[in-house]
């Protein structure tokens, strides 16, 4: 589940909570090269007005216009798209994909606000919507589950929003901060100096001048956590990665040569930290970009970031894809 779903629940519990009739559309199905998963939600609202995304945008004019002509469902109904070569091309499904949607009327919102508020407080949990009662149960979820609809009951994942945690307010910082607020990170910022503390302005983010390995325990970090150290300074640096390479943080990294690294490394050893908990650091951060300015080594960092939260083998170009000849780049040709 991303945060995009949550944001859809949020935004449909207002509607009804302002007296709109609303209705939520589930993707519970797909086949092809349908382009959003199963569990991606849409809202609908009654003057036809929609949050979120069940198609990229293909099927949501249809949608839509169910709405528009009182076409509106009173119980949980299932809907299918795309069976057809034809229906596929009327509605744009890539490559002759197919979409099954499970559509709800939204009556009651307090199963929203339990998800808002328990996801608020980073656990994971699951939403089971019995499609014969139209009875909503929200029960523990555990990672690595996945959405499933037995014909009957459809159990969609919602679970706490990524967070990313950035020891050290310099210009860097605030690069690598202006991006994870754009990819939908909870960013937190950690800087004990009074003079970073004044300076910072990064709207949307929360500031701390706690200690930062105080901070990385106060904050008891999960598996969708990210910690990138980026002061250069030791003492505040190695004390906030002492705590995340403890915890269960998908990601952890700290700015600093190769050389730096490897001392670095050699002070944790000095701790209680096992060799496997120091291999897990990311340094030096980020992928090897050529990065110079503050913008660029904040694109490596947080491309970095994505990559492990998304499970990929980092690599420097797609597979297929033809590296330049050396030398080559936007050089601009002599007149």
């Amino acid at each position: 589940m991303d945060n995009l779903d949550l944001q859809v629940l949020q935004q449909a519990r207002q509607w009804r909570t302002a007296g709109h009739a609303v209705w939520l559309v589930t993707v519970i199905e797909t086949w092809g090269s349908a382009p959003r998963p199963p569990g991606a939600l849409l809202a609908v609202r009654d003057d036809a007005q929609v949050v979120g995304s069940v198609s990229g945008g293909c099927v949501e004019d249809d949608l839509i216009d169910r709405v528009r002509r009182q076409e509106r469902v009173v119980r949980p109904a299932l809907m299918t798209y795309g069976v057809t070569k034809e229906e596929a091309a009327r509605f744009g499904l890539p490559c002759g994909g197919t979409l099954r949607l499970v559509q709800e009327p939204l009556g009651d919102t307090g199963w929203i606000d339990e998800v808002l508020d328990r996801t608020a407080r980073h656990e994971l949990v699951a939403r089971v919507l019995d499609l014969d009662t139209a009875a909503v149960t929200i029960e523990p979820a555990a990672r690595g589950e996945a959405f499933t609809f037995d014909g009957r009951r459809l159990r969609a994942l919602f679970g706490p929003r990524w967070r990313m945690l950035v020891i050290g307010a310099g210009q860097l910082s605030r690069a690598v901060a202006q991006m994870a607020l754009m990819l939908e990170f909870e960013v937190i910022v950690c800087d004990p100096r009074e003079e970073y503390h004044q300076s910072w302005d990064v709207a949307g983010t929360t500031f701390s001048t706690a200690m930062p390995d105080d901070l990385v325990t106060e904050l008891q970090l999960d598996p969708h956590s990210a910690v990138i150290a980026v002061t250069h300074d030791p003492k505040l640096d190695d004390l906030a990665l002492l705590e995340a390479l403890k915890s269960p943080a998908f990601y952890v990294g700290a700015l600093g040569s190769r050389l730096n690294t490897a001392r670095r490394k050699e002070r944790l050893a000095l701790f209680d930290l096992s060799a496997a908990e120091i291999d897990r650091l990311h340094g030096p951060v980020g992928l090897d970009l050529g990065s110079r300015t503050p913008a660029e080594i904040a694109v490596s960092i947080v491309a970095e970031v994505v990559a492990v939260r998304n499970g990929v083998t980092l690599q420097q170009k797609k597979v297929g894809s033809a590296a330049p000849p050396p030398g080559a780049g936007c050089a601009v040709p002599a007149r």
